[in-house]
């Protein structure tokens, strides 16, 4: 029979546990985020207080993202809650308002402004944030794709394989950078030095860009089998393909 104490221990290390895994799946979050739209940390404070959503600092957004900020405060997701809600409805009702006072910031987020949203299609709320933060709520399963850092490589091997139908980058740089829909000119120089092989996504890189990634290889002409999860099957599937080809024959 279990005693009391080893129950009450279980208890404990099960709250901990769920919680450090909270705080892993909301920085993943905000690191997902701030890649796909190509932000620093200063964007979503300075568009809180340009439109008086709550005090967010940057420093708090950093250590979001890196899974540092152990018990931020309500605030904190009251502020990111609403600045979704906005970019979820578009720039159109804030454009006067950023462009009087604040045109870099309505430059940035005019390049990119992509809101979290949920399974259902919407915006993810401060309770909602707050729940992945606390491990009461999984992450949406668009921003959890479950690539390993290991596999980043063969899989970064595998998408210019890919997109390039096994042509070299210079025969196809040119219509592939034209599929791709990134505008940000840092995210456009990182694809390009994927494809040529000068560097290789990271695993929290690929899942920020998968999205992207799979509207290239469908805007290329690509068969869509089941979106992008189906698309990152298929690399799976290749990377072990040209492995197989590149390892030494008996």
């Amino acid at each position: 029979m279990t005693s009391p104490d080893a129950e009450c221990d279980s208890a404990v290390r099960g709250y901990r546990e769920r919680l450090e895994d909270g705080r892993r799946a909301m920085a993943h979050l905000i690191h997902v985020w701030h890649e796909r739209n190509g932000w620093s940390h200063k964007v979503l404070p300075a568009l809180a207080e340009c439109l008086d959503l709550g005090r967010v600092h940057n420093s708090q957004i950093s250590n979001l993202r890196n899974g540092k900020l152990a018990s931020p405060g309500p605030e904190v997701f009251l502020a990111l809650g609403q600045a979704n809600a906005i970019l979820n409805a578009g720039l159109e009702p804030i454009r006067d308002r950023l462009s009087e006072g604040h045109p870099d910031l309505l430059k940035v987020l005019t390049d990119s402004a992509l809101p979290l949203q949920g399974e259902d299609g919407e915006p993810l709320g401060a309770g909602a944030l707050f729940e992945i933060f606390v491990g009461l709520a999984s992450l949406p399963s668009g921003f959890d794709w479950r690539i390993e850092e290991d596999e980043a490589a063969a899989l970064s091997a595998a998408l210019a394989d890919r997109l390039c139908h096994g042509k070299s980058w210079r025969h196809c740089r040119d219509k592939v950078m034209a599929a791709y829909p990134v505008t940000k000119a840092q995210r456009r120089e990182r694809f390009a030095a994927v494809m040529a092989g000068l560097r290789d996504y990271n695993a929290e890189e690929l899942d920020g860009e998968l999205l992207d990634l799979h509207a290239t290889q469908v805007a290329l002409g690509g068969f869509d089998r089941k979106g992008a999860e189906g698309f990152l099957d298929d690399l799976r599937a290749r990377a072990v393909l040209l492995a197989d080809q590149e390892a030494p024959q008996d």
